[in-house]
């Protein structure tokens, strides 16, 4: 009896080894290593986004994205032979709240295919630095540079308020010893598009009147007062897009009439239908990496048909559905890579990523995409688009991809 015992402890522990091989550096079907998240049929990613608080319009329309783009792949048969499937899970832009959910779902995901944030991402770097995960970062802050870790799909904020900045002077009349009002997160990301805007005020002759707020902070009457009565001529919001709605209603209201320049992530077609709408059709651009929804692009011309088709009751956005779908192309790219590698461990997947170069995307992606300086963003181009309701996306593009000369040189830092 002890023997008949013992031999199925043995069995059973035998087994457990097979299963564990399966996914923490084991062998799969084809000479493949696999680690933790993939079987010989599955890939398991996770998302860890804002579906209820400040960003929930954009995390909402992000997922869908995501979800599109996978899907779509799925049925043509995956990546290496396998389905991927993509857990999701909301943090709410809290920190606290996504570091529990990070350890809830990251044993069994070989990477994230999507952490929003820049205050999230601080709070996950110590475990995704130990537990050496890919990351596909929603957002554009340069504090990830220099980390091997992290996907950035574009540029990094301060060179969009850069070119956004220069735009306004080419543009828009905006002209040396002029004062341009900044209303910016506190954080990485307000603060890394201010370190843009300082920079391009002091190669220009300009002034920033900088006004600082928290996520938090809906009504910017004050923020906007400050402007009106340092005199700005034009106005940047690195903020999300409640702020720059109350930014460009409240702006209009006091006969602050001047351009406005938002980063991606502060506006949402959404904001068009409420009463800012007609200020911020009048007064608003957005300048992004990521394509207007209705950009005139292959890339963005199919990934619009198959969202339309899939969500007929949705609104696609430029950093929502349009940057979801794209970032899983990306993560796509690097998985492809890391098979033809034969390394689909969480090393292998990080090796990969930073061997892709000259990544084209169809135009959802201002300039083809070099992975291979984890220093450096992978593209320095943008779009400039318009606010316009009769788009899909509710953004109209001024033209096409732009790299802004002062932007060509200037070097973020982390």
């Amino acid at each position: 009896m002890n023997r008949r015992l013992l031999a199925s402890v043995v069995a059973l522990c035998l087994m457990l080894t097979a299963c564990s091989k399966a996914t923490s550096g084991g062998q799969s079907s084809g000479g493949v290593r696999t680690g933790p998240g993939v079987t010989d049929t599955t890939i398991r990613l996770a998302s860890l986004v804002d579906l209820t608080a400040v960003f929930a319009p954009l995390g909402k329309s992000l997922v869908q994205g995501t979800q599109l783009y996978w899907k779509l792949e799925n049925e043509k048969g995956g990546v290496c032979g396998r389905k991927v499937e993509v857990t999701v899970k909301d943090h709410g832009y809290d920190p606290q709240k996504a570091v529990a959910l990070y350890r809830e779902v990251s044993a069994d995901a070989l990477a994230l295919q999507t952490v929003l944030g820049s205050p999230v991402i601080t709070a996950l770097k110590p475990a995704i630095n130990q537990d050496n995960v890919f990351v596909g970062f929603a957002g554009w802050s340069g504090s990830v540079l220099g980390d091997p870790h992290f996907q950035l799909v574009g540029t990094t904020y301060d060179i969009e308020a850069i070119t956004g900045l220069d735009f306004l002077m080419r543009e828009k009349g905006i002209k040396p010893g002029d004062k341009i009002g900044h209303v910016y997160f506190e954080g990485d990301f307000g603060e890394n598009a201010l370190r843009g805007s300082k920079y391009l005020a002091g190669q220009k002759g300009l002034t920033i009147v900088e006004q600082k707020i928290k996520a938090s902070d809906t009504d910017l009457s004050a923020q906007v007062a400050a402007f009106r009565n340092a005199g700005v001529t034009a106005i940047l919001v690195s903020a999300g897009p409640t702020q720059t709605a109350s930014v460009a209603g409240v702006a209009k209201s006091v006969g602050l009439n001047v351009p406005i320049v938002a980063n991606g992530p502060g506006f949402t077609p959404q904001l068009l239908s409420t009463p800012a709408g007609p200020a911020l059709k009048e007064n608003l651009y957005v300048v992004s990496s990521m394509a207007p929804a209705a950009l005139d692009s292959p890339g963005a011309k199919a990934a619009q048909e198959a969202f339309t088709k899939a969500y007929p009751d949705a609104v696609p956005t430029q950093v929502g559905s349009v940057f979801g779908y794209t970032q899983a192309q990306v993560t796509r790219a690097v998985l492809q890579k890391a098979c033809d590698n034969k390394d689909l461990t969480r090393a292998g997947l990080l090796t990969a990523a930073h061997q892709i170069s000259g990544l084209d995307t169809g135009g959802l992606v201002a300039g083809p995409l070099d992975y291979t300086n984890p220093d450096q963003p992978p593209t320095r181009a943008v779009y400039l688009a318009k606010a316009d309701s009769t788009v899909p996306g509710g953004l109209k593009a001024v033209g096409g991809a732009v790299e802004a000369d002062a932007a060509k040189s200037y070097q973020p830092k982390a």
